[in-house]
């Protein structure tokens, strides 16, 4: 075998590359008698046995009737992804936020900047990891809670009405992503996704200035976000933020066909709440420049 990791694996490697050392010696061409001496004649059968008596027993006819009857194995048998799965985990994320949003917005809606930090350094320690971690990510989820519980506690106190109309605005769009997506009037292909990759950049960019602006006493207010213009960027963020949600979707498609560990059910879940995550806060923050734009 010319490949190594065959040609270095226990199980399918030759024998003189497994573990132990040199190959087995030979042994003599198959129906060659033993020599004179070491053994019974050629041909004839151990002492007290039988021909026919060696080798597999033959299976029970009521085994192999079960056997054949039996259902086909299932991904949930082979532990392989579904979109149940991938369904339960996102629902049980989603209501955990929804939880600790409320908590946070009643209790103590200030400690949002908290929330932010912690939830991005767990977001990029979750994006990057091989394998996913349950506990990571929830805890990801909890700290995502405090910030939006929080935020939205801030733009609901100056804005009135944004917050229901952002839930509404992400569920629709989110059903309407799904929508497309399972009919196939969108489909991800890879200039989809290199256009995708490239309007994301250029807005991640945009908004990095636009914060450095504001921060830097260069402009108030909303910034470069003010105004129709404002309106216009908010717009293109939430199709980003939509386009993402389909590409999430054919992500997730690909993992179930292609047989996936479940565990990864954990990894599309968080896949999902970040970019519903984005969506939220882009419909947040177009309803709160719509109402300061009156």
């Amino acid at each position: 075998m010319s490949n190594p990791v065959f040609n270095n694996s226990a199980v399918f490697g030759e024998p003189k590359n497994r573990r132990g050392g040199a190959a087995t010696q030979a042994g003599p061409a198959y129906g060659t008698p033993p020599p004179q001496g070491q053994g019974p004649a050629y041909g004839t059968p151990p002492q007290g046995a039988q021909w026919g008596a060696y080798g597999a027993q033959a299976a029970d006819a009521a085994t192999l009737n079960q056997m054949y009857d039996a259902p086909s194995a299932t991904t949930a048998d082979t532990k392989r992804l579904t979109y149940d799965d991938v369904i339960m985990k996102t629902g049980g994320l989603l209501a955990l936020l929804v939880v600790v949003g409320a908590a946070t917005w009643v209790v103590a809606p200030g400690i949002w900047p908290i929330g932010a930090v912690v939830g991005l350094v767990l977001g990029l320690v979750n994006a990057f990891k091989r394998n996913p971690s349950p506990l990571l990510i929830t805890l990801y989820t909890v700290a995502q809670g405090v910030f939006l519980g929080g935020i939205s506690a801030f733009y609901e106190s100056f804005y009135d009405g944004v917050v229901p109309s952002a839930v509404v605005a992400t569920v629709a769009t989110f059903a309407a992503a799904l929508f497309l997506f399972k009919s196939g009037k969108v489909r991800v292909t890879p200039k989809f996704t290199r256009w995708l990759l490239i309007a994301m950049v250029g807005y991640l960019a945009f908004s990095l200035v636009n914060v450095g602006l504001i921060l830097f006493g260069v402009l108030d207010g909303w910034g470069l976000r003010g105004g129709t213009l404002g309106i216009v960027i908010s717009l293109v963020a939430v199709g980003l933020a939509a386009a993402s949600l389909i590409v999430d979707f054919d992500s997730i498609k690909r993992g179930v066909e292609g047989g996936v560990p479940a565990k990864f059910a954990w990894s599309a879940a968080f896949g999902l709440l970040v970019t519903l995550v984005w969506l939220y806060l882009e419909f947040l923050r177009l309803f709160a420049i719509l109402q300061s734009s009156d």
